[in-house]
């Protein structure tokens, strides 16, 4: 009997929290398009690949949203299985509220491996086939050589960026001048680049080969101001995202900064962040048992989704909060990443713990 009813109550809240993922995802498309009409138009950026692009970007976002839906269907589940007394039935069964929690992180157990199928297989590889597709079409002279450097094209000046540090700062930037005969007329090197929100780089500690007629003339500068068309969008493909590698990759990653003399906390973040990130979904599904047995259990279906979606959306805030601002107090990426998840498991336990 007990294992019929441990399959029958994971069913009814994994039922549940897909439905909600459902509408959550709905929503989350109806943004993105909605995001997308500005750059319909631009290249040969069509409605069609908008819808694409919408399409691929909802891993990402199923992903980020799991912990917040399986909460929601969890409340509902439980919620509709106490208004029908059914929850009544089996704790006078003689089944324990202890008992019920496991089988309720039972089904937590299968929505987090669902979770970490997505973060690590599914959701990095489309986002960035996603964001490349969406670059390919809305510029033309563009190519791309590997995923830690991108070549860009504009007018007779062809770029070379091998890597990005923030949003507008570039590293390891080469500038190659031709004439209208395609001929090589400079080549330049800058220590780092920025890009102003005019499209106007600026390159420091700039360096110079002009080809002359017959001699090379060399020149450096502290810095040097070059107006081109391309923006930071049009080289995003330069930089190496956190969110767009899986674990794996992000281990090798952060091997290969240490093994170069550089920072990879920035990557350390996003590694445990995501494996937090998975962790917590087993757990916030247990949350919800005490919802069920508590002076919750008799309100209506939309009371318990306004509490499901506060908790949920609390927990993922802070969870931002603290991966994006955490570095500024130099807090160990360890901690930036767990304290969230170790928060909620403490809120679990103890309210579980209250239960009779």
């Amino acid at each position: 009997m007990r294992p019929i009813l441990a399959r029958y109550l994971r069913r009814a809240i994994i039922g549940h929290t897909l439905l909600v993922m459902l509408v959550l995802l709905a929503l989350s498309s109806l943004y993105l398009f909605i995001t997308e009409q500005d750059d319909i138009g631009v290249g040969t950026y069509t409605l069609q690949h908008a819808l694409l692009y919408v399409g691929l970007k909802l891993p990402k976002y199923a992903f980020d949203l799991l912990p917040i839906g399986a909460l929601i269907g969890a409340l509902l589940a439980l919620g509709n299985l106490a208004r029908s007394m059914e929850l009544i039935v089996v704790r006078a069964a003689g089944v324990s509220t202890l008992r019920i929690g496991a089988w309720v992180a039972g089904a937590g157990v299968i929505l987090m491996l669902l979770t970490g199928l997505l973060g690590d297989f599914v959701a990095p590889q489309m986002e960035q086939y996603g964001r490349r597709m969406k670059t390919f079409e809305k510029f033309q002279d563009y190519s791309l050589t590997d995923n830690r450097s991108a070549w860009a094209k504009d007018g007779n000046a062809v770029f070379s960026v091998r890597q990005q540090a923030g949003d507008n700062r570039y590293g390891g930037v080469y500038v190659f001048q031709f004439d209208a005969q395609r001929r090589l007329r400079s080549v330049g090197q800058a220590g780092s680049a920025s890009i102003d929100a005019d499209n106007r780089w600026r390159l420091e500690n700039f360096r110079e080969s002009r080809l002359e007629d017959d001699r090379v003339v060399a020149s450096q500068q502290a810095a040097a101001e070059i107006e081109t068309g391309l923006s930071p969008e049009f080289l995003g493909l330069a930089v190496l995202d956190a969110e767009e590698l899986s674990s794996r990759g992000l281990l090798n990653y952060m091997h290969h900064l240490r093994a170069n003399g550089l920072d990879s906390s920035a990557y350390e973040t996003a590694f445990w962040a995501r494996i937090a990130r998975i962790a917590a979904v087993a757990i916030i599904v247990v949350l919800a048992v005490p919802f069920a047995f508590g002076p919750m259990r008799s309100i209506g279906t939309g009371v318990r989704t306004v509490v499901g979606i506060m908790i949920g959306v609390g927990f993922f805030l802070l969870a931002k909060l603290l991966e994006n601002g955490g570095a500024l107090f130099n807090l160990p990426p360890l901690a930036i990443a767990w304290i969230p998840t170790v928060v909620l498991m403490l809120i679990t336990v103890i309210a579980m713990a209250r239960l009779r």
